[in-house]
């Protein structure tokens, strides 16, 4: 499958004039937009946080439900939430704004989850999050997938060793997807592997967490399928 794009040091974002990629200006003290997070690229640390807490990434934060749980009961680490969505950027910055944090353990990216290797240096992720992304269901659009050798390649540049990658995914097609580019992939070790979070696995911290469309594939009864990789 074709290498995408995103993943070059030339990749230039494009705004077509979207009005919410000025709107996040109002949030500039905790927010960056397209390439400027890469400047702290190994950084965010000592520059950014400046404190040496474990840093821990979401891959496409989308309302924000976990990412502001779980930095409110999480003082200790730093959180970097990444999404791509202009308009819902904007709508989670507004939450987050108004956050009773006396420090803000969190900062908001507008950017893509291809670019993980270019934002972040060698080992200098401790875990990262990626739930219910978007599974491009349709045969023909499966190479927009994020989950790929691809981006296995890029995280594990920047995961320091027996960091880990969370995942979670309503989507059976896409679960099994998964399941294969695991298979295929030497770097991660998988300690976890379940179709049914909840039942399987109710005292694991990710059951611990329920998203905006977590509780919706909930209420319609979908099985929450999971993984945890572990780099070796």
């Amino acid at each position: 499958m074709k290498r995408d794009y995103s993943y070059n040091p030339d990749f230039q974002y494009k705004h077509q004039s979207n009005p919410y990629h000025d709107k996040l200006v109002e949030f500039s003290d905790f927010v960056f937009r397209d390439n400027d997070a890469e400047n702290l690229k190994g950084k965010w640390s000592a520059q950014y946080y400046k404190n040496d807490k474990p840093l821990h990434v979401e891959i496409g934060c989308g309302y924000g439900h976990f990412m502001q749980e779980y930095c409110l009961n999480n003082p200790e680490i730093n959180f970097v939430g990444i999404d791509y969505r202009f308009k819902r950027s904007y709508a989670l910055a507004k939450k987050l704004s108004e956050l009773p944090h006396k420090e803000k353990n969190f900062c908001l990216l507008r950017a893509k989850g291809e670019r993980v290797a270019h934002i972040f240096g060698e080992k200098e992720v401790d875990r990262l999050f990626y739930f219910f992304p978007d599974p491009w269901p349709k045969t023909r659009h499966h190479k927009k997938r994020l989950f790929q050798a691809p981006f296995l390649d890029e995280v594990k540049k920047v995961l320091k060793p027996g960091g880990e990658i969370c995942i979670k995914t309503d989507h059976d097609g896409y679960a099994e997807w998964m399941q294969e580019v695991i298979e295929k992939q030497q770097d991660f070790e998988c300690i976890l592997s379940t179709k049914n979070l909840r039942e399987e696995h109710p005292e694991h911290f990710l059951s611990n967490y329920t998203t905006k469309f977590e509780k919706i594939f909930i209420n319609q009864g979908i099985k929450i399928k999971a993984f945890v990789l572990k780099l070796k």
